[in-house]
C-alpha cells in the first residue's frame, strides 16, 4: 500500500511477545504482509499462540469472523533469523528495553534489509536517537510507540530524531493512519508525550503510598471517583509491571534529570524483592495467581469490620454557602433523607438554592430516576435562612462558601459559639489549610474536611481530612455519613492538594512545561493521554474547564507547601491568567472558545 513517497507492502516485526505479536496482528488485520522473527523456534511457537489466542478472542466477540481470522494469520510468516526480513518495507522492533540489545539490531539489519527499508523502534522511554547510531543510515530510523493492548488502543507517538528523514515521519505517519490508529508525531525525549505525563503521575502516587500518607485502596479510589480515571495509579502499576515502571521512570531521570521522575525508594525494593505486580501475583496488591487480574486480600485489606460508623449522632445537617458547591451538598443531603437547614446572606439567594434544587428534582423525574411523590419529601426537608444563628441545633454544618481563608476562619469563629456542643464543624475547601479553621474554635477535635467534588450530587467522591487535632470519631462519623448519603469516602491527612489535587495538578503543570517547551501541540499532548492512556479529558481540556486561576492557585499552594521545584507553577500558566485568558468561563484558555 502506498501512503506517500514510499510503498509499504512488507512489515517485519522483531520480537513476538505481548506487544511484538500485537504489533504483527495489527498489520496482518489491515492486508500487510508480515515476518515475525524471534530468536529461535521455541520464541516463534510462543509467538504464534500470542496471535491465536487474541484473535480468537476477536472472533468470539464478534470482532472478526472466522474465515478473516484464517486470513489474517494466513499472511503473517515467522523467522528465527533477520535474514528473513531482506524484502522488509519496514521493520518494527519490539525486543526488550534493553539499550545494547537494540543497537545490536539495527546494526545487524543493515546488511539484511533494502537500503530504502525504514526501521523503527517501538521503545517506551530509551532514546531513539542512541539506537539509530548503530546503523549507518541513522536518517531512516523512527520511533514507532505503540501502546498495550496494540490491536485495541487507537493512538501511536511516531517518534522523530534529529536526523530522521522528513519523508521517513511523514510515510510513516501515513502507514499508521492505515491501521486506523491516530499519530501523534513527536522528538526523542524520554517517556515521549503519554510516559512523561503519566509516569510523574504514578511515581507521585507511589511517594503518597510509601509516606503512608493515605492507603492504596484510597489512593486509587480517589483518582477513580475524584478524575474519572478508569484505574487508580497503584493498580495500574502493578498491570503495567513495576519492573517496567522502574526501568522506566529510571531512564526518564538519567535523560532529564527531573526528580520528579527519580523512583520512590519503594519501587526499587519491591523490585528487588520480585513484587513485580500481576505477573508475579503480587505487587501494591495481592492476586489469585500470576498473571491473574483477580485481587485477593492480603493483610493490609480492610476488613468489614473496619466499616465505620456513625459515632455522633447525625439527623440535622446545616450548609453555610449558596452557591454551586453548597446547592449540590443540600441536595444531596435532603435526597438521603437528612433534614436540612441552609444558611444564605440574603433572601435571594436562600430562594435560589430552593428553586435550583427543585429544577433537579424535576429533571430527575423526567428521566425515571426518582419518583415524582419523592419530590415533595426531598422539598420538605429543606429549611432556608439568612442567620447563621439558626443552625443551633445541627449535628453537622458543612461550610461551602469562599475560598478565602479570613472569611472561612470568622466563619468558623461564629459557628462556634453558635452551634451546640459536639457538633462537628467541616469544610469543603480544596486547597486552604483545615488546621487554620479549627484554630479559630475552641473544638479544634470537632473540624474535620469534607471535600465534595463538583458537581456534588453527581461525583461520588468525598474526601475526609484529618487535622492533627481532629477526633478520630469524628473522622469515622463524617466518613460514615459519606456512605449513608451514597458517596465513596477516602481518608487523608491535612496538607495542600490532599489525594487528588496533590496528584492531578502537577501533572497538569506538566502538561503546561511540555507545550511551553515546544514539544508537542495542546492538541496532541491531549490526544496523547485520552488514546494512550484511556484518561476522560485532555490535560488542556481539563485546564480550560476547571480554570486556569484556579489552577494556578492551587499549583502556587502545593509549591508553598512541599517547596518542591518541579512543583513550581509553569510561567506559561502565569501569563495567561495575568492575560485573563482562565478557560471556558472567558470563552479563551489554552483554547479559543468565543466561536462556539
Amino acid at each position: 500500500m502506498s501512503t506517500g513517497t514510499r510503498e509499504f507492502k512488507t512489515i517485519g516485526v522483531i520480537g513476538l511477545g505481548t506487544m511484538g505479536a500485537g504489533i504483527a496482528e495489527v498489520f496482518a488485520r489491515h492486508g500487510y504482509d508480515v515476518v515475525g522473527v524471534e530468536v529461535d523456534d521455541d520464541g516463534v511457537t510462543k509467538g504464534r499462540q500470542h496471535l491465536e489466542s487474541s484473535t480468537a478472542r476477536a472472533v468470539r466477540r464478534g470482532k472478526l469472523t472466522e474465515e478473516e481470522q484464517a486470513e489474517l494469520l494466513g499472511r503473517i510468516s515467522f523467522a528465527t533469523s533477520l535474514t528473513g526480513l531482506k524484502d522488509a518495507d519496514l521493520v518494527v522492533e519490539a525486543v526488550v528495553e534493553s539499550l545494547s540489545v537494540k543497537k545490536q539490531i539495527f546494526a545487524d539489519l543493515e546488511s539484511v534489509v533494502k537500503p530504502e527499508a525504514v526501521l523503527a523502534t517501538n521503545t517506551s522511554s530509551l532514546s531513539v536517537t542512541e539506537i539509530s547510531t548503530a546503523n549507518a543510515s541513522p536518517g531512516r530510523v523512527v520511533g514507532v510507540h505503540f501502546f498495550n493492548p496494540a490491536p485495541v488502543q487507537g493512538f501511536v507517538e511516531v517518534v522523530r530524531t534529529v536526523v530522521t528523514e522528513a519523508s521517513v515521519v511523514e510515510d510513516v505517519s501515513a502507514l499508521v493512519r492505515t491501521l486506523g490508529k491516530n499519530p501523534v508525531v513527536c522528538g526523542d525525549k524520554a517517556g515521549f508525550i503519554a510516559n512523561t505525563l503519566l509516569f510523574g503521575y504514578l511515581n507521585h502516587a507511589v511517594s503518597m503510598y510509601e509516606n503512608r500518607y493515605a492507603s492504596r485502596e484510597d489512593i486509587d479510589a480517589a483518582m477513580r471517583f475524584g478524575c474519572g480515571y478508569p484505574m487508580g495509579p497503584l493498580a495500574l502499576l502493578d498491570l503495567i509491571g513495576l519492573d517496567t515502571a522502574y526501568e522506566i521512570l529510571e531512564t526518564m531521570y538519567r535523560q532529564g534529570r527531573d526528580r520528579l521522575h527519580a523512583p520512590a525508594p519503594i519501587l526499587k525494593q519491591m523490585v528487588t524483592a520480585g513484587l513485580l505486580g500481576r505477573k508475579s501475583g503480587r505487587g501494591f496488591y495481592s492476586y489469585e495467581a500470576a498473571d491473574s487480574p483477580v485481587v485477593v486480600p492480603d493483610d493490609r485489606t480492610p476488613s468489614a469490620d473496619d466499616a465505620p460508623e456513625l459515632k455522633h449522632d447525625i439527623q440535622r445537617v446545616g450548609v453555610v454557602g449558596t452557591g454551586t458547591m453548597a446547592t449540590g451538598i443540600v441536595e444531596v443531603m435532603a435526597k438521603a433523607g437528612f433534614a436540612v437547614t441552609y444558611v444564605g446572606r440574603s433572601r435571594d439567594k436562600v430562594d435560589g438554592v430552593a428553586t435550583t434544587i427543585e429544577r433537579s428534582l424535576d429533571k430527575a423525574i423526567q428521566r425515571g430516576k426518582l419518583e415524582e411523590s419523592a419530590k415533595a419529601e426531598v422539598l420538605g426537608r429543606l429549611t432556608g435562612s439568612t442567620s447563621l444563628d439558626d443552625l443551633g441545633d445541627v449535628d453537622i454544618v458543612i461550610e461551602a462558601i469562599a475560598e478565602d481563608l479570613k472569611v472561612k476562619t470568622t466563619l468558623f469563629e461564629n459557628l462556634d459559639e453558635i452551634c451546640k456542643p459536639g457538633a462537628i464543624l467541616a469544610t469543603t475547601t480544596s486547597s486552604l489549610p483545615i488546621i487554620e479553621c479549627a484554630s479559630a474554635t475552641e473544638r479544634p477535635q470537632d473540624v474535620v474536611g469534607m471535600h465534595f467534588f463538583n458537581p456534588a450530587p453527581i461525583m461520588k467522591l468525598v474526601e475526609v481530612v484529618s487535622t492533627v487535632a481532629t477526633h478520630d470519631d469524628v473522622a469515622e462519623t463524617v466518613s460514615a455519613l459519606c456512605a449513608k448519603v451514597g458517596k465513596v469516602a477516602v481518608s487523608c491527612g491535612d496538607r495542600a492538594g490532599f489525594i487528588v489535587n496533590a496528584l492531578l495538578f502537577p501533572y497538569l503543570n506538566d502538561a503546561i512545561k511540555m507545550l511551553e517547551a515546544h514539544y508537542a501541540t495542546a492538541d496532541d499532548i491531549d490526544t496523547a493521554m485520552k488514546q494512550g492512556c484511556a484518561l476522560p479529558m485532555g490535560p488542556f481540556e481539563l485546564l480550560d474547564v476547571v480554570g486556569n486561576d484556579v489552577s494556578l492557585a492551587i499549583q502556587r499552594e502545593l509549591y508553598l507547601e512541599f517547596r518542591e521545584p518541579g512543583f513550581a507553577p509553569a510561567p506559561l500558566l502565569e501569563h495567561l491568567v495575568t492575560a485573563g485568558y482562565l478557560g471556558r468561563k472567558t470563552k479563551r484558555g489554552f483554547r479559543d472558545y468565543s466561536s462556539r
